[in-house]
């Protein structure tokens, strides 16, 4: 069974860096482009299962894109934008697209509708999409904190014994986090494992999603008790206090 395969369309360099790694982590198998000549030329030669769109780019835009796209392919799209305007939504759908999310967005949101604009494009593979994303155990014991409790092997995060929903970059930095607790990691370290080399000096990436592990599993996130910062140097997840 081959991995989905998403093409993503943006002129944001960054971003496009982002979702590429966050689709990797989630076993989906990623084309990017940075234009939508090139992504119409992708889509000619690929055979790719679903298309991430942004509306905003120089030359071709991603209406006009997604026009041509549809003239050559059913392949389902997802289309990006800045402008949360009724009307845009309404005229990204009615040049063929099939859903449509606002920047800025949670790529779990992203992640989630993928999974959903697929199983409706090929309801006879249902299981198999909603898998994507799912797998990867491994032959480790689980980390115990308190109410907190981090299964590596089924890939699960339980707070007082309720799930909580991590997207693959989360889910990556905690796990970082906890098989190294009580060390102080640096941020180039965490950059670089949980994100990629090419992102060891975007630290604004690391203090969001670090924000983000906070709200979901610190009782207070302003003055976090295991989730700590190094001031100038890098995180710390402390087991006791």
């Amino acid at each position: 069974m081959r991995e989905p395969k998403i093409l993503v369309v943006d002129d944001d360099a960054r971003l496009v860096r982002l979702l590429r790694s966050e689709l990797s982590a989630s076993d989906y198998c990623t084309y990017t482009a940075h234009d939508g000549a090139q992504a119409l030329q992708i889509v000619k030669d690929e055979d790719v299962d679903l298309v991430v769109l942004d509306v905003f780019m120089p030359g071709m835009d991603g209406f006009e894109t997604c026009r041509r796209i549809r003239a050559l392919s059913q392949v389902p799209i997802i289309i990006l934008t800045a402008d949360a305007d009724q009307s845009s939504k309404v005229k990204g759908l009615s040049v063929g697209a099939d859903d449509y999310l606002t920047k800025p967005f949670d790529p779990e949101e992203l992640l989630a509708r993928i999974r959903a604009v697929l199983r409706r494009a090929h309801p006879a593979s249902e299981g198999r999409w909603a898998e994507i994303g799912r797998s990867g155990a491994v032959n480790e014991p689980p980390f115990v904190c308190g109410d907190l409790r981090v299964d590596y092997a089924n890939r699960t995060v339980t707070l007082k014994g309720e799930e909580v929903r991590l997207s693959p970059t989360e889910y990556r930095l905690l796990c970082q986090l906890t098989r190294n607790a009580g060390r102080v990691l640096p941020h180039e370290y965490l950059l670089t494992t949980v994100w990629g080399p090419e992102f060891r000096d975007d630290v604004k990436y690391l203090w969001v999603y670090i924000g983000y592990l906070r709200e979901k599993l610190e009782a207070d996130p302003k003055h976090p008790k295991h989730i700590l910062t190094v001031p100038g140097f890098g995180y710390r997840f402390r087991k006791t206090g």
